[in-house]
């Protein structure tokens, strides 16, 4: 829908909750401007996004999405070379040590380098009417009202010096490095509680060249850390008939950065999927390093005065362990909400915003990554009679997805955002759950 009542908006950052925001903000602003610090050109790694080269996961439900705001976009991805397949039939998941069984779930997997999905995404958004893609520049402070309470634009630094853009809406998806907390604290506000969760994830990334038959029909190759092996690994054919190996390891566990070790660490994996497909690939890339400390939450929505004219949302808001592989989804989601709010307001009220924004979509995704991290015994944290609770039903839920393909779908659906990990207590997949195991 086209309600553009609004003349300017402003976008911090053009990763994909940027373009995303971006491309819902175009839908009610007569001009937006993405502001982007790294330089883009091309479709290789940005200089800003130091683990943009390791393995990233779009989930069904994000996909679903992005071709809800930017029609043909999985036909443009499969042209450009990346492997499309069901979810269920031909991405190998690995969760709890063993497989899950083979289901058809009507849910589209297609695994593309960061890159090329970014890169995409933002030729598609810079083509939409009145938007502009700014690279090279910096957002160095928001320019305010007389009295600081309503945020008029930003001020830039270019390579042809500081200038500024005036807006009647500027939204931070700068990511974890967002420094809207300090602004708000200059402007007079209280800075929002931050909530970190120490993880400690080590990765580890190689390219390879790999014989299409050794996938046996997969896209992908999903094996998850568990608290008995904490360490996992991704496996994912892209384009260019390239794979990409992603390994990791939790709370202190460092995978090995050269080719023998990298090929020694998936053998250590409770199942040998990943080391056979690794033993028969060519590494076509030096194995690269990135490390992710702590789950980091910025709890602006408790915030009980906060300046008109400005939004928070993807990692700028909340940033969780990666292993998951659901930031890029969490972005196509929040851009959804944010859609929503616009349609009602272009310049909406900023706190019902966050805290719309929290409930629908933050909250879920924030309980259910520390829930599953406190099983780790190194973690650090409260594992209260609930969490514990938790911890059992999860089990007994994986447990019988080994078994069930019934119970194997609601995982997947679950862990690909389509569905809420609140409906893996329903009674269908309760009964089955029980069935498998015994009265919860």
């Amino acid at each position: 829908m086209d309600s553009r009542g609004a003349e300017h908006a402003v976008v911090v950052g053009a990763g994909m909750a940027g373009l995303l925001a971006a491309a819902v903000a175009s839908r009610h602003h007569g001009r937006v401007t993405v502001v982007e610090r790294d330089v883009l050109a091309g479709r290789g790694d940005r200089r800003g996004v130091p683990q943009g080269g390791q393995a990233h996961d779009m989930l069904a439900r994000g996909h679903q999405i992005i071709e809800e705001l930017l029609p043909g976009l999985t036909a443009r991805l499969e042209a450009e070379g990346a492997p499309r397949g069901d979810a269920g039939q031909n991405a190998r998941w690995i969760i709890s040590g063993g497989p899950l069984p083979r289901v058809h779930a009507g849910l589209d997997v297609l695994p593309a380098t960061r890159a090329l999905r970014e890169s995409l995404v933002r030729e598609r958004v810079a083509a939409l009417p009145g938007v502009t893609v700014l690279d090279g520049t910096a957002v160095l402070r928001p320019t305010t009202g007389g009295d600081g309470t309503v945020v008029t634009g930003v001020v830039c630094e270019g390579a042809e010096g500081p200038f500024t853009l005036d807006a009647d809406l500027v939204i931070d998806t700068a990511g974890r490095g967002s420094r809207t907390a300090a602004w708000l604290q200059e402007l007079g506000y209280p800075r929002p509680e931050e909530e970190r969760r120490r993880i400690d994830v080590n990765y580890v990334t190689c390219h390879y060249r790999t014989p299409e038959e050794a996938f046996r029909g997969d896209v992908s190759i999903n094996t998850m850390a568990t608290p008995e092996t904490p360490r996992g690994a991704s496996c994912q054919r892209v384009e260019d008939g390239r794979t990409v190996l992603t390994v990791y390891g939790i709370l202190g566990e460092r995978p090995p950065a050269d080719h023998d070790g990298l090929l020694a660490f998936t053998k250590s994996l409770p199942t040998g999927d990943v080391h056979e497909v690794i033993e028969v690939s060519t590494p076509v890339s030096e194995p690269v390093r990135y490390r992710f400390p702590a789950n980091l939450r910025r709890r602006y929505e408790r915030l009980e005065d906060f300046p008109a004219g400005l939004l928070v949302l993807g990692d700028s808001l909340c940033s969780t362990n990666p292993r998951y592989g659901q930031g890029m989804t969490v972005a196509a989601q929040s851009a959804l909400v944010l859609d929503e709010h616009l349609g009602r307001d272009p310049r909406p009220d900023p706190l019902a915003f966050l805290r719309d924004l929290t409930a629908r979509v933050v909250d879920g995704v924030w309980e259910t990554t520390i829930v599953t991290d406190l099983s780790y015994p190194g973690v650090e944290g409260e594992r209260t009679e609930e969490v514990l609770w938790m911890h059992h039903f999860f089990l007994r839920v994986l447990a019988a997805a080994e078994q069930d393909p019934e119970v194997a779908l609601a995982v997947i659906r679950a862990c690909t955002l389509v569905d809420t990990f609140e409906s893996l207590a329903e009674p269908g997949v309760m009964a089955a759950v029980e069935r498998h195991g015994g009265p919860l």
